[in-house]
């Protein structure tokens, strides 16, 4: 693609709506769509992904920022594995991207992400039951923290929490390699060494530490990557206002039924990379959503 495109403009507006709206990663959907929809290739995809959300991620986490949802130690903590470990994997993409069959390899690697976000998900999902049937039975769960059972009074994070670094790290090497990561991931893993987080604090902080780490991986994918600059001003043109309108019509969206959207079109997509045929597609499709809705019935009785 040699000129700004009318309908990658709109495809990634759609995208960053979902974002805004949802706190979804926008790699699991940005890059699926410019490979499978616009037929450009793996690497360009990837790394001008990567670059565009430069621009996006900010404006998702200053609404965060502003709602006082954030933990501004996670985010150093994640930071401090993050970074680094994106500019390793640039480097890492750039020798999986180079030679005949690169762009396969991209393809099978990026498709294990996006079903690995998608078992991320549902993971989080049934966390969430688990909490909400916790707070159900449990009357020492309303008030002050001191009143919650042992088993699940808030953690503080420590300043050289190894576990936290070491989530950030793993995060950013896969967000360095294939543009998807960030998101579900680094939530589900949150969860686990914090159950008693509340998930509003820490999708927020998710979204602030995903701009150094959006700045690490996108200067990475200029140096080592194939950055399309029509294809990442297209990006940048329509994510940046999608991203805005998500954000603030979020409260009025049901989220629940666009991240079931984002689970499937994500399910759909990584057994495609990893080359399912079209009936191993439809069957994960159906069983993912089944799953989905099974937890999400078990949450609302």
């Amino acid at each position: 693609m040699t000129h700004i495109d009318l309908f990658v403009v709109i495809g990634s507006c759609l995208v960053g709506f979902v974002v805004g709206a949802t706190g979804a990663g926008g790699g699991a959907l940005m890059t699926p769509m410019l490979t499978a929809v616009f037929g450009i290739h793996p690497a360009a995809a990837i790394s001008s992904d990567l670059v565009s959300a430069v621009f996006m991620r900010p404006f998702g986490a200053a609404v965060h920022l502003r709602k006082g949802s954030v933990n501004l130690k996670l985010v150093r903590l994640l930071a401090i594995g993050s970074v680094p470990m994106a500019l390793i994997g640039s480097v890492i993409f750039k020798y999986l991207s180079n030679g005949s069959s690169g762009g396969n390899v991209l393809r099978v690697l990026l498709g294990s992400v996006l079903l690995l976000g998608v078992a991320a998900s549902l993971g989080k999902s049934i966390l969430d039951r688990r909490q909400t049937i916790s707070k159900q039975g449990s009357p020492g769960m309303v008030g002050s923290k001191d009143t919650l059972p042992i088993s699940v009074q808030r953690r503080s994070v420590g300043n050289n929490d190894y576990r936290i670094i070491a989530v950030g790290a793993l995060v950013g090497l896969l967000v360095g390699i294939t543009s998807v990561g960030s998101g579900s991931l680094t939530v589900v893993m949150l969860l686990l060494l914090y159950p008693s987080f509340r998930a509003q604090e820490l999708v927020g902080t998710d979204i602030v530490q995903s701009v150094p780490l959006s700045i690490a991986a996108s200067a990475g994918a200029l140096i080592f990557g194939h950055v399309a600059v029509a294809v990442t001003l297209s990006l940048i043109l329509g994510s940046v206002p999608g991203v805005i309108a998500g954000s603030l019509l979020a409260t009025r969206i049901p989220s629940s039924f666009v991240r079931l959207l984002v689970i499937m079109v994500s399910t759909a997509a990584g057994v495609s990379y990893v080359g399912g045929p079209a009936v191993f597609i439809l069957g994960a499709v159906v069983l993912v959503v089944a799953v989905h809705q099974i937890v999400a019935l078990s949450v609302q009785s």
